[in-house]
């Protein structure tokens, strides 16, 4: 097979998210369709958990810790051990419940008499009532059976999880998967020596499943989205068993890692899994790599690709007679057809309102919009692809795309997967929305810019919208400014105030450590967030670790943000994170324990009458705060 008459099977590595199904495979599937080219998509990440976490996969589980010698027997194993029975007896309960496919068996679970319970659930009892109820009613009051019994099967899970980790493969996460293989790393030895190791009960399932899923669609090329580190692993692992079954079948690797982290590749031994490689949106040079498999041209006009040749890796753009990327408008309808959408499960790892949109629910993930309208963070990758090159499309498109969707998924929950929807595309699909009165819920990444008045935020929420989360970063009007975010605190203030009153949830990203930030800084910043959690303007946040990349403005001309970039070793693998030297010599890592520490209490509304100071352990001088800031910026 050559060609169009190619079958082309795209799958997702182990791991991603459990509770929906990341959306390249819907989006490549959907595409190729539309072209006539024969295209179908397997999970295997969910495989995967699904196989492990089963009453044969827990067998085999202790198959493992039977073999091993007594001294690697963790206190975690030996309890595991000791209660296996019951384990055995409740995976099923427990998973089938979290599938949404027994929800009468919440109430057994959520009594805590009937999953056994590991170190995961010794947090809990860390909760004190001081009227001496139920130390959680709090999170999930008297009615909230489902929401309890879901948050203690996650729990369950996540013991098993550290079980499996500890005596069965080290690496093993639900996300960040042997990412430490991947990430930024130089050199693929690392990741070369971990996969001529002899496989463990996790590589051979994920094996077995890669074997099953040729044999049931014959494919004659398989394409393999690897969008974070975390899932860098499994793709290897998964095109290894596809070359040693059949090495005439195509393999090509692309997504997100490689978008970021791939772009100087130059390791031949990446080829003896994948026959190709491509950077950036995939709908182009798949298009042309079938052309050319069809013996239409050459292979130097392959798009955005690299290929192992005699001399090592070459990388070859040689254009499609002037055609560029394929309109954001022509790429089709994605497609969830094939995917077992009532086999994933719904998590509840994290009790606060908005962190659990992740987790928790099947949602279409679609974009408003490719790329960033904004595209001048300085910490952001605006030189790449996925962020500079901006297309929008009509409402009207956008809201056929969303009727489609409905129709084949049976689910009205969207999760808009834009780096920054923007206003005026929001307000347009809103207004389509409502004019087709089609009831959806909806929620998305945006910039908290003043475009979001109070009268669109009450539209949006009428058009279905539930939640928002958006960059506040720093919390620092100089830092602001240096990082090009084009808003102030002020203004932030006012735009989050908005959302919360139109009944719409508000999430924060934040940061610590940008360049020249001080230890003043990192304190005002976390004043900032005080004050807008007491005011009601924000639900929910979360504190990370500026790192630079090297795409972005910061690690392309450090000398404009004052710092000096430290020498990276010589790289034919990935390349992303790089370290740097700020000579503040300020103590971030210290300093984030603090932050990340007070964030918890305010997004459970505790700590909110506190001195900010009091979170660093003395950590920091007892400097002047800022204080009703906020309010005054609400006053306007």
């Amino acid at each position: 097979m050559t060609g169009k008459s190619l079958r082309v099977l795209s799958v997702i590595p182990p791991m991603t998210q459990l509770n929906t199904p990341y959306p390249s495979t819907a989006y490549l599937t959907g595409f190729l369709r539309s072209r006539g080219i024969a295209a179908v998509q397997e999970d295997l990440a969910l495989a995967l958990v699904l196989r492990l976490f089963s009453r044969d996969g827990l067998l085999a589980v202790r198959a493992c810790i039977a073999a091993l010698p007594m001294p690697q027997h963790t206190p975690r194993v030996q309890a595991f051990d000791r209660a296996f029975e019951r384990y055995l007896a409740t995976i099923g309960p427990a998973v089938a419940f979290l599938q949404g496919r027994d929800p009468s068996i919440g109430h057994r679970i959520g009594g805590r008499n009937f999953l056994p319970e590991g170190p995961r659930f010794e947090p809990l009892d860390a909760y004190v009532d001081p009227h001496g109820g139920d130390p959680l009613a709090w999170a999930f009051g008297a009615l909230g059976v489902q929401d309890r019994a879901r948050h203690f099967a996650t729990l369950y899970l996540n013991d098993v999880a550290d079980v499996l980790r500890e005596a069965v493969d080290p690496r093993f996460e639900f996300v960040r998967y042997a990412e430490s293989l991947a990430q930024s790393q130089a050199s693929f030895e690392p990741l070369a020596l971990a996969l001529a190791a002899p496989p463990n009960l996790v590589d051979r399932t994920l094996c077995e499943l890669t074997l099953a899923a040729l044999a049931r669609h014959a494919p004659g090329m398989v394409l393999v989205s690897a969008p974070f580190p975390g899932n860098v692993y499994g793709a290897f692992r998964i095109a290894q068993a596809i070359k040693r079954h059949d090495p005439a079948i195509v393999t090509v690797l692309g997504g997100g890692f490689v978008n970021t982290e791939l772009r100087e590749l130059s390791e031949p031994r990446v080829f003896d899994y994948f026959d190709y490689v491509m950077l950036d949106d995939g709908e182009r040079p798949l298009l042309v790599l079938l052309e050319h498999l069809r013996g239409q041209h050459a292979q130097d006009r392959l798009v955005r690709t690299f290929v192992r040749t005699a001399d090592g890796v070459r990388y070859i753009d040689g254009g499609t007679s002037g055609a560029g990327d394929i309109p954001l408008a022509e790429v089709g309808t994605p497609t969830w057809d094939g995917l077992p959408l009532d086999r994933y499960l719904s998590l509840l790892d994290m009790l606060n309102p908005m962190h659990r949109l992740w987790s928790d629910g099947h949602w279409n993930k679609l974009t408003v919009a490719h790329g960033c309208y904004w595209k001048k963070c300085s910490f952001c990758d605006v030189s790449l692809d996925y962020i500079s090159r901006y297309d929008a499309v009509t409402a009207a498109t956008l809201v056929d795309r969303i009727e489609a969707i409905i129709e084949e998924t049976g689910q009205t929950g969207f999760h808009f997967v834009d780096e920054a929807a923007p206003p005026k595309a929001l307000k347009a699909l809103a207004a389509e929305l409502q004019g087709r009165q089609r009831a959806i819920s909806w929620w998305g990444n945006i910039r908290f810019e003043k475009s979001f008045t109070p009268a669109l935020c009450r539209q949006l929420a009428d058009s279905g919208c539930i939640a928002v989360s958006g960059g506040l970063e720093v919390a620092s009007d100089r830092l602001l400014k240096l990082m090009q975010k084009g808003v102030s605190v002020a203004q932030v203030a006012r735009v989050t105030h908005a959302f919360t009153e139109a009944g719409i949830l508000v999430h924060a990203y934040l940061m610590y450590g940008f360049p020249t930030q001080t230890v003043q800084d990192t304190v005002d910043a976390l004043e900032y967030v005080r004050q807008l959690f007491a005011a009601g303007c924000i639900q929910s946040g979360f504190f990370h670790r500026f790192a630079c990349t090297v795409h972005s403005p910061v690690g392309r001309h450090p000398e404009q943000y004052g710092v000096t970039l430290k020498t990276l070793p010589a790289v034919s693998f990935a390349k992303n994170d790089i370290g740097f030297i700020d000579p503040g010599g300020v103590d971030h890592d210290a300093l984030g324990i603090a932050l990340n520490k007070a964030l918890y209490n305010y997004m459970h509304g505790l700590g909110l009458d506190q001195d900010v100071r009091n979170w660093f352990d003395g950590r920091v001088p007892r400097t002047t705060v800022l204080r009703n800031f906020i309010a005054r910026a609400l006053r306007g």
